[in-house]
């Protein structure tokens, strides 16, 4: 079943997010001539895309990056994530925000992120790179997710030489072991394991397919993937984050802000107490939505107002 109530954009992104407009398929199918074989109208007469379709929204995806990022070669392992790229790019450019506040109101030049489970797909460093020129690490636990980023990252132009891949050896970690003693990283940024097990994450699959098509499907269907790392963790997102909270104290001196996504509401006390018993200097949640989807992402330092400025002068005037 094609996509529901007819849209006129998509309300609440990012001002600068480029996907803020319906999806334009005529220049989409320019940039990707496969994409017109998953393309029908919809019940209001407009061109959409079957979301309960895993290939259709790989290629859909496809067809966003080359369009508006200049992506000739995206590709993933089968079964492993394929992101909403809309949501990620706003993600980004809220971040560059989070940057510019510290910067008198502008993007700062010569930005290092770090990514936290970059994944096979590796869109955040493709957007951070082609829309803001920043570089980028990525960590993952998974050996086979680093080789596909890497395959990304050596076919296509943009990220290369700008994009570093580094594999978290222990599943337990986070920061350790991937934060080296010299590294000084502006942001980080992370989209967690939102699930408990895996039982949780296919209930939610069967939940999301059921809204889509109406119908509920025997078995779970991934439309837009995810490998065990990508989608739960033991504990869930709440260990997650707490481990994250952690251990970015000791790393508080080479990374000037540490941000997440939170999936759920509810788990922000948990975060906001631990964050304040670490003596975290300024905690900030900054919300997001598409359409009538909300997110949010949760942002911390340890730098004080004069460490945050000597930060500034070392790294972004020098």
């Amino acid at each position: 079943m094609i996509a529901t109530p007819k849209p006129t954009g998509k309300a609440g992104l990012h001002p600068r997010n480029a996907h803020r407009q319906r999806y334009d398929f005529p220049a989409l199918i320019a940039s990707l001539p496969e994409l017109a074989a998953f393309v029908r109208p919809n019940d209001y007469g407009d061109d959409s895309v079957d979301f309960a379709d895993p290939a259709a929204v790989k290629a859909l995806n496809r067809a966003l990056l080359a369009h508006y990022y200049g992506i000739g070669f995206w590709d993933l392992p089968p079964g492993y994530l394929c992101p909403p790229i809309p949501g990620r790019a706003d993600y980004i450019h809220h971040l560059a925000d989070l940057l510019a506040a510290c910067n008198g109101g502008t993007v700062p030049p010569r930005v290092n992120v770090l990514d936290v489970g970059v994944g096979a797909n590796c869109v955040y460093p493709i957007i951070g790179r082609s829309v803001y020129g920043w570089r980028f690490v990525g960590s993952d636990i998974d050996p086979v997710s680093l080789k596909a980023a890497k395959a990304i990252a050596d076919f296509n132009p943009v990220l290369s030489g700008a994009l570093t891949l580094r594999l978290q050896a222990d599943a337990g970690k986070v920061f350790a072991g991937v934060i080296q003693r010299k590294d000084r990283f502006d942001v980080t940024l992370c989209n967690p394991p939102f699930h408990a097990s895996a039982e949780e994450a296919e209930a939610v699959s069967r939940r999301k397919v059921s809204n889509l098509t109406g119908e509920v499907p025997d078995k779970p269907v991934l439309n837009f993937g995810g490998q065990h790392a990508e989608l739960w963790c033991d504990g869930g997102e709440v260990t997650f984050l707490r481990t994250m909270a952690q251990e970015s104290r000791e790393f508080a001196e080479q990374c000037c802000w540490f941000t997440s996504l939170v999936s759920r509401e509810a788990h922000l006390h948990e975060l906001y107490r631990q964050l304040r018993k670490l003596g975290a200097k300024q905690v900030k949640t900054v919300n997001m939505a598409q359409g009538q989807k909300i997110s949010r992402f949760v942002a911390w330092t340890f730098l004080d107002n004069a460490a945050i400025a000597e930060w500034r002068e070392e790294r972004w005037q020098g």
